[in-house]
C-alpha cells in the first residue's frame, strides 16, 4: 500500500452490492457499490507498533465504501484508494514542534522597520497640514 506498509490480497475482503439511488435497470440490476473490509486486529502483515496505532484510529476492523461510480472495477480502485490513503495518514508520525525564539537581529529589524514606518506617518501628517494652510 505504502512505502512502510504492504498488505497482501487475502487479508482485505471485498463486499458487492446495488448501490441504490437513480439511475433505472442499471442500477436495479448491477452490483456497483463496492464494501472493503481490513481486520487490522487479526493482521500478519502489520507490526505491533503499526497495529496499535491503526486500532487506536479506527479499531479492529478498517471499512470502506465507495459507491460513487457506475463501474464496479472503478468502485473498487476508488475503495482500494481510499483505504491506502486513511492507512497512510493513520500511520504518518507528526514531527513534534520545537519552541523557538526569534534572533535577536530579526527582532531589530522589525522594531526597526517599525519606526520607519511610523515616522513615515508622521511625516505625512506634517506635510498634510502643512499644505492646508
Amino acid at each position: 500500500m505504502n512505502s512502510t506498509l504492504s498488505i497482501p490480497w487475502d487479508e482485505l475482503e471485498w463486499r458487492f452490492t446495488g448501490s441504490g439511488g437513480p439511475g433505472g435497470q442499471h442500477a436495479n440490476t448491477a452490483n456497483t457499490r463496492v464494501e472493503l473490509t481490513f481486520d487490522i486486529a487479526a493482521s500478519p502483515s502489520l507490526g505491533a507498533h503499526q497495529r496499535d496505532r491503526l486500532v487506536a484510529r479506527f479499531g479492529p476492523v478498517l471499512r470502506v465504501v465507495a459507491s460513487d461510480e457506475r463501474s464496479q472495477a472503478r468502485n473498487r480502485e476508488l475503495a482500494l484508494s481510499r483505504m491506502a490513503d486513511r492507512l497512510a495518514a493513520a500511520l504518518r508520525v507528526q514531527r513534534s514542534r520545537r519552541a523557538t525564539r526569534p534572533s535577536r537581529a530579526s527582532v531589530e529589524r522589525r522594531i526597526g522597520e517599525k519606526r520607519r514606518q511610523g515616522q513615515r506617518k508622521r511625516d505625512r501628517a506634517a506635510d498634510r497640514s502643512a499644505n492646508d494652510d
